[in-house]
């Protein structure tokens, strides 16, 4: 066992083989460890994220050896405890991988499929994406097969590919570099039913070639489920607010829908949660109701009734519109009383690039497994809001819940205008070692620059002198955490935020540190970077913890 620093408040146990990391997954989740907040399995690493405050390295490792010992005394199987429960894919073999994977292996197409369906495989862990599940345990002749040299910009949904010792279904249509053999009509993902992943972590899978199987296929039913099932906005409510124009991106955010790793849901959420915070404060708010994350300006809301609302996050000029034609600029960070056919306009920012508008009893949106946040990448979560759209607001949040409106809930912090050079505080790891003192070196001493390709998955970065790998081999897929700077093959990070896969198969060579993510969300295209290692890579060994108690 390794343990490896993966951020701040997050550590990423290295195991030998798959068997090890789900008996240690399963023996953690047995026995919980206080701090312990949510834990992703992949091929070979645990990622583990923690509170430090509740528990410190030192004393996390130390659980998760007494956890491991107790997984090895039990001798527990791969496919794990739960009953297996078995599920039905049938493939259309027809993948334009197939001939390729078939010459590499020395086999016909024809043995390739048939080795492909011969025995069920294990749902071993899920990631990359909801309903995207690591399948394991197939023909052993499938198993080291590499990745494409150059990943496809688009997989479609259903396509069915093998990767290394695994197998697995796209359940949307993404980018993926996995070696593609056919498509299913079978839907990995669907919110209407009751239980939205068609495959779980634990269940069997049996692959049906489809030219053997008939010409009639019997898919799994979706039947509706109401808790999935957005809120229909009110277009009669007495308070409501029209969307008259949304910019770029206006998104329904939350504290993100923590808990669903094992679902390959990752948290998402506001990506500013100070200010969330301290939008929801203003207005009298629990501060994690529901909020508006709205991108570079361009919002214009009319209140229907009354309402109170607040904007924090970003500095950008607001100009409130009276019925009767007159307007004025109306202070931002500060609650803002609107009656009956008042419209608030939100400008282009001049510092920051994200703002945050609570409405006083919050905006009327159902929440999709237990959030309301907007996962991008995933999907999940309320559609972005549209022109034209309306909300009913104010009933939302409890009456008794509800606190006196604030004058400033607290300061405004300082945002990094277009072209600013800003700091943030890294942490080395989890995969620094994969890379040469070179390459740590010029990730601290040289400028990134933001790039417009940046969104709410991370922000692409471009410096003149690209990171080189002291390793070139294949990293198994692994856990990421938010705040991760992920290195692909040409050597260009990419620093993850909260809309990013929960597994990656690019090494991390450092992570933003916790008090700087609020910073990162708000850089604007163009804003240079620079780097400063706060924490040194170090290994956590068994005879001396060098890891720092608290984060830097």
């Amino acid at each position: 066992m390794r343990l490896l620093p993966a951020s701040d408040t997050a550590l990423l146990v290295e195991l030998a083989d798959l068997e090890q990391t789900l008996a240690l997954y399963r023996a953690a989740q047995a026995q919980p460890i206080d701090g312990v907040q949510e834990l992703v399995p992949a091929a070979r690493t645990l990622l583990v994220h923690y509170r430090p405050e509740a528990v410190t390295p030192t004393e996390l490792a130390a659980a998760l050896r007494a956890r491991q010992a107790a997984a090895q005394a039990g001798g527990q199987p791969v496919a794990g405890t739960r009953a297996a429960r078995q599920v039905e894919i049938v493939v259309r073999y027809d993948g334009e991988d197939l001939p390729a994977v078939a010459e590499r292996l020395g086999l016909s197409v024809a043995d390739v499929i048939a080795r492909h369906t011969a025995q069920p495989w294990q749902a071993a862990f899920a990631g990359f994406a909801p309903g995207f599940v690591y399948l394991a345990g197939g023909h052993a002749s499938l198993r080291g097969i590499p990745r494409r040299p150059s990943p496809r910009t688009r997989v479609p949904a259903g396509a069915v590919a093998l990767a290394g010792d695994f197998s697995a279904v796209y359940p949307a249509a993404s980018p993926g570099g996995w070696q593609l053999i056919g498509v299913t009509a079978v839907p990995m993902w669907d919110l209407r039913r009751a239980e939205p992943a068609y495959v779980q972590p634990g269940f069997q899978v049996q692959f049906i070639d489809q030219r053997t199987a008939g010409r009639h296929i019997s898919l799994p039913a979706v039947p509706d489920s109401e808790s999935n099932k957005p809120l229909a906005p009110d277009q009669q409510a007495p308070e409501a607010i029209e969307f008259e124009a949304v910019g770029l991106q206006t998104l329904v955010q939350d504290a993100g829908r923590h808990g669903m790793a094992g679902l390959g849901i990752s948290p998402s959420g506001a990506l500013d949660l100070p200010a969330m915070r301290q939008a929801n404060r203003l207005v009298g708010n629990p501060v994690h109701t529901p909020v508006l994350e709205h991108l570079l300006g361009g919002l214009r809301l009319r209140c229907h009734g009354r309402a109170t609302l607040a904007v924090s996050g970003a500095v950008a000029p607001l100009t409130l519109h009276a019925p009767d034609g007159r307007q004025w600029p109306v202070p931002g960070h500060a609650a803002l009383a609107l009656d009956d056919g008042d419209v608030l306009a939100i400008g282009a920012p001049c510092a920051g690039v994200r703002c945050y508008v609570a409405v006083r009893g919050g905006w009327q949106v159902a929440p999709v497994l237990g959030s309301c946040a907007t996962d991008t990448l995933a999907h999940v979560g309320p559609p972005a809001l549209q022109a034209g759209q309306r909300l009913a607001v104010g009933g939302a949040v409890p009456a008794q819940a509800l606190r006196a409106t604030q004058d400033a809930a607290a300061p405004a912090p300082e945002l990094p205008r277009a072209g600013a050079q800003v700091t943030l505080d890294v942490v080395a790891g989890p995969r620094t070692d994969w890379f040469g003192p070179e390459a740590l070196a010029r990730l601290t001493q040289q400028p990134w620059q933001v790039t417009p390709q940046s969104n709410r998955i991370g922000l692409r970065l471009h410096g003149a002198e690209p990171l080189a790998r002291a390793r070139h081999d294949e990293l198994p897929s692994e856990g990421t955490v938010t705040g991760a700077i992920q290195v692909p093959a040409g050597g260009q990070p990419v620093l993850f935020l909260a809309d990013h896969p929960l597994t990656g198969g690019y090494p991390v060579i450092a992570a933003v540190a916790r008090h700087h993510l609020p910073l990162a969300a708000q850089l604007a295209a163009g804003c240079q970077l620079r780097f400063r290692l706060v924490a040194p890579f170090a290994e956590l060994g068994d005879a001396h913890d060098t890891l720092p108690e608290k984060p830097a």
